[in-house]
C-alpha cells in the first residue's frame, strides 16, 4: 500500500534518483534541514512493504506574490501582495516514472495547499516550472502562467476546491 508521510531520518534519501541532479541533491542534502528550520515541508511517497524506500516526494513552502503578476483575469480581484502556497519541488524516482506517481503527488500537493489556505489564507498553489515540458505538465492540472514569466505558474484555490471536495464526497 502506498503511503504519503513527512520525511524523516528513517527514509533512504541516498538511493533516490529522479534523473535530475538538483532535485536529487535537494532531497539528499537539504530537505530535512529546511524542515527543521521551518523553511519548507517535504512529504515522501513510500510503499508500506519497503517503508524506507522513497518512490517520490513533494516539498511545499509559503510564498507571497505581487498581485499585478497574476494572470490577467485575476489581477483586479486581489490586492498588491497575495499569499499562496508554493510547490517548491516534486520528483519521482526513475523506477516509478510514468506510472501515475506524479499525479498522486500533485493531488496531495493540492490537498495540502487547500488545507493551508483554509486554515491561514492563501489564493492558490504556485510553482516554478523548470522548462516548457514541465509547464505543459502543470497546465494539464489547470495551472496558468503568471504575467511576468511563462514558467511561473498559478493554480487558483477555486480550481483546487472542487477537486478536493469531489474527493471527499467520493470517499
Amino acid at each position: 500500500m502506498k503511503i504519503i508521510e513527512l520525511l524523516t531520518k528513517t527514509h533512504n534519501r541516498t538511493d533516490f534518483d529522479c534523473g535530475n541532479e538538483v532535485l536529487n541533491r535537494y532531497l539528499q542534502q537539504t530537505a530535512r534541514q529546511h524542515q527543521q528550520k521551518g523553511i519548507a515541508r517535504t512529504w515522501v511517497l513510500i510503499d508500506s512493504e519497503q517503508p524506507s524506500t522513497i518512490i517520490g516526494y513533494l516539498s511545499l513552502t509559503l510564498c507571497e506574490i505581487r498581485g499585478e503578476n497574476l494572470p490577467e483575469r485575476w489581477v483586479k480581484k486581489y490586492p498588491q501582495k497575495v499569499p499562496g502556497i508554493k510547490l517548491a519541488r516534486l520528483a519521482v524516482d526513475r523506477k516509478w516514472q510514468r506510472t501515475g506517481i506524479g499525479e498522486i503527488l500533485m493531488i496531495e500537493a493540492m490537498r495540502k495547499a487547500f488545507v493551508v489556505a483554509e486554515t491561514a489564507g492563501g489564493i492558490g498553489l504556485f510553482v516554478d516550472a523548470k522548462d516548457e515540458k514541465a509547464k505543459n505538465y502543470y497546465s494539464r492540472y489547470g495551472f496558468e502562467s503568471l504575467e511576468n514569466s511563462e514558467l511561473e505558474m498559478f493554480l487558483p484555490l477555486s480550481t483546487i476546491e472542487p477537486l478536493i471536495q469531489g474527493e471527499k464526497e467520493n470517499s
